[in-house]
């Protein structure tokens, strides 16, 4: 659900087949987006899944299963 959701957004934002997003990626590498870029996919995955994510800890993320793990542990109880 996490990982989904994070595809969805960010193929969404960087002009992107979900599909193509895998969880090893990096955001500036592999995807291409910069800082801005990541705050967009942060706050679209927030507005999906109703949650908010700490700005302290985005500035933490660098690779797709990073950002899908920090989704996990705020979505569990």
């Amino acid at each position: 659900m996490e990982f989904d959701a994070l595809k969805k957004v960010a193929a969404t934002i960087l002009g992107m087949d979900p599909e193509e997003i895998e969880l090893d990626m990096t955001f500036l590498s592999d995807l291409g987006a910069d800082s801005l870029d990541i705050y967009q996919i942060v706050m679209g995955v927030e507005d999906e899944l109703g949650i908010t994510i700490p700005t302290d800890k985005i500035e933490k993320i660098s690779t797709v299963r990073e950002a899908v793990e920090l989704i996990k542990s705020i979505t569990k109880p």
